[in-house]
């Protein structure tokens, strides 16, 4: 099943989605309001978007995820990738570490994720 697609606004409404969750929808409301600056009419209206597209479900005023944080970063990144860089990883790397410097510590990480890979591959 492909992850819905999150817009920027819903996304930063998620990010207290995923902090908070379970949480009830008045209680969102009130954090939408005080990190964000939304009307509650608008809360609502978000609410009941990415219900219907399947990013969460609201039952008896409790709001809770159906995609994690992960999968929506997930999703973000592989159509970055497709749209941007025809697909090609190594294209949106070279992209990416072109603007900014890596820490050596970031490198390891990196080449920790591509070992664990290369590990699972031949698995």
């Amino acid at each position: 099943m492909d992850t819905p697609k999150i817009f920027e606004s819903e996304y930063r409404f998620c990010l207290i989605l995923w902090e908070k969750e379970p949480i009830r929808s008045s209680e969102l409301v009130a954090l939408c309001r005080e990190r964000l600056g939304w009307k509650p009419t608008t809360t609502y209206t978000v609410i009941k978007r990415l219900s219907e597209r399947g990013v969460l479900r609201n039952e008896n005023s409790i709001v809770t995820s159906l995609v994690s944080k992960d999968e929506a970063q997930a999703a973000e990144i592989d159509e970055l990738v497709e749209k941007r860089f025809e697909g090609s990883l190594p294209a949106f790397f070279a992209a990416f570490t072109r603007r900014r410097a890596l820490s050596r510590e970031e490198i390891d990480e990196v080449q920790s994720m591509i070992d664990r890979y290369r590990e699972e591959e031949r698995s």
